[in-house]
């Protein structure tokens, strides 16, 4: 008899909540450089989050990158916000896997090339 209470016991049980895991910046960083990123267990209900803001004031041009848990209510939501003297507009985007907002963001294209073209002219002289 037992044999069958058990295993129709563990169907009855509500499914164990496994926890998400998301990366969080230490600090926010300007591009093109990934901030340091470590692993943080999301409080329940939240998801990962991987939000850009982009600053510009004059020819001057920022952009900011910042990862962490969020709610979902917050995800997809552009926006602006004014901090170091810049007004910034951010885009949220968010995932629901774990470690799913680790990957960096894609370099300037005016930053790769700037970089290319240091590297040939060192390589060349």
């Amino acid at each position: 008899m037992w044999k069958l209470v058990c295993p129709l016991l563990l169907l009855c049980l509500p499914p164990a909540v496994v926890p998400l895991f998301c990366y969080t910046c230490v600090f926010p960083t300007a591009s093109p450089l990934d901030c340091i990123q470590f692993p943080l267990m999301c409080p329940p209900e939240q998801v990962c989050l991987s939000s850009r803001a982009v600053g510009v004031k004059g020819d001057f041009r920022v952009v900011l990158n910042e990862k962490s848990c969020i709610l979902p209510s917050m995800c997809g939501v552009t926006g602006e916000k004014y901090t170091m003297g810049l007004n910034f507009t951010f885009t949220n985007e968010c995932c629901d896997t774990h470690l799913c907002n680790g990957a960096s963001t894609p370099p300037n294209p005016s930053w790769t090339v700037s970089l290319l073209l240091l590297f040939i002219l060192n390589t060349v002289w």
